[in-house]
């Protein structure tokens, strides 16, 4: 289902197994992005059904499922593919490269360009203020965050605390549906917090009728997402962590019990 504000209509695709393909349409110049397009095709077939022509790929990071479209794309297209100057080798076909701070612009829309090592050294998020909207990848997910496979615990929770700071109101898209999973993980940490738990009956509920659990918000996750809430009594006594543990060894305690659990 369309999601629609002022600025952005956003579609959300689901492909493979469960990823997420965001399709952006800018509403007064009318130019469109794919965010992360794992494949092409159903990329193609929503432009078509809908008479749009695609301007923009926005690569998070280079993994192939969320890059498995771009050259497809781009050759039906002629699209411009943005992606992290650190992974211009590895993002294919690559047009725009860029590093935190650029701004890319679809029609009036300002994205902001945050880096966000950890998932991998090159993942980079989309940010725009007046959308109010984050489109983070695997950075950030629903009640979790992206494993570590090339960075370290302390690059993730320095990424993720660049995206604490983010207004609450903040809409994030991330590119997996992963929240009950996630969730399952959360209880076993914060059993007693009564926010994860309403939000784990909400989840069952959109799942129950295969609907996306996204988007959620910034201050959605602080309330209940284990990797953002290092201060919380429970969760510092389910991860064991000691008195002289810092936030960033809470946040690799809890990030190693969920890649056990």
């Amino acid at each position: 289902m369309p999601i629609f504000n002022a600025m952005l209509t956003i579609d959300c695709l689901p492909v493979l197994n469960d990823n997420y393909i965001y399709l952006l349409r800018e509403t007064i110049s009318r130019q469109t992005a794919a965010v992360d397009p794992a494949l092409a095709e159903p990329v193609l077939e929503a432009l078509r059904r809908k008479g749009w022509r695609l301007d923009y790929i926005f690569n998070t990071h280079h993994h192939g499922d969320h890059v498995g479209g771009n050259l497809q794309l781009k050759q039906a297209t002629g699209c411009k593919i943005v992606g992290a100057a650190a992974d211009r080798a590895r993002i294919p076909g690559i047009d725009i490269a860029v590093n935190e701070g650029d701004q890319i612009q679809l029609g009036s829309c300002n994205f902001e360009i945050i880096n966000t090592p950890g998932h991998t050294l090159g993942h980079i998020v989309y940010y725009c203020a007046d959308s109010q909207t984050l489109f983070c990848g695997d950075t950030l997910f629903s009640l979790g965050c992206g494993r570590l496979f090339e960075g370290t615990a302390e690059q993730m929770w320095q990424s993720l605390q660049k995206l604490k700071a983010l207004p609450d109101d903040t809409r994030i898209y991330c590119a997996h549906e992963y929240t009950q999973a996630n969730g399952r993980f959360a209880l076993t940490l914060e059993a007693d917090n009564p926010d994860l738990q309403q939000r784990m009956e909400e989840v069952a509920s959109l799942r129950e009728n295969n609907r996306p659990t996204l988007p959620s918000t910034i201050a959605l996750e602080m309330a209940t997402n284990p990797f953002l809430r290092e201060h919380s009594p429970s969760l510092r006594k389910a991860v064991a962590a000691n008195d002289a543990d810092t936030p960033a060894q809470v946040f690799a305690k809890a990030r190693s019990l969920k890649d056990r659990f």
